[in-house]
């Protein structure tokens, strides 16, 4: 005898299948409006920013202003666009755990306290676009469906 409720569930999952790629373009979307701001402020007071990454004992202090720039506003725009997704991710990935190694963890979970909460939300996610790509609605996703 077969449950009606694994038909139901499979109805279900078959016609949510077809939104697999929607939550895919929202999270690019929502990182790439969390990166660009920082990215932006980052490059508008560059100097600040390597003196406050020397002051937390970082190395190369002004090298790592330029990379974490130039990373947070790049990968923006890449996310925006789902171009070269699983790339610029891993590049994102390591600043956010640089962030929650240096920043954020010593002020543990919680977001109102400047805790790690938010960069683990971001890293969460960009590990997610590693995995799956940007999906279909993406530039990475449009090459693909053209190059096929």
């Amino acid at each position: 005898m077969k449950c009606k409720m694994i038909g139901v569930c499979d109805t279900l999952s078959d016609r949510l299948s077809s939104l697999k790629d929607l939550p895919l373009l929202v999270i690019r979307l929502v990182l790439a409006y969390g990166f660009w701001n920082p990215g932006i402020m980052k490059w508008q007071n560059i100097d600040g920013i390597a003196e406050w990454f020397e002051g937390m004992g970082m190395p190369f202090p002004t090298l790592n202003a330029y990379l974490s720039a130039s990373t947070e506003v790049a990968g923006a725009v890449l996310l925006m666009l789902g171009f070269a997704v699983r790339v610029i991710s891993i590049p994102l990935m390591v600043i956010m755990v640089v962030a929650i190694v240096t920043v954020h963890f010593g002020n543990g979970f919680e977001a109102g306290d400047n805790g790690f909460e938010i960069p683990l939300y971001y890293l969460i996610m960009l590990f997610t676009l590693f995995v799956y790509g940007g999906g279909k609605y993406s530039a990475d996703g449009l090459l693909r469906k053209y190059a096929a």
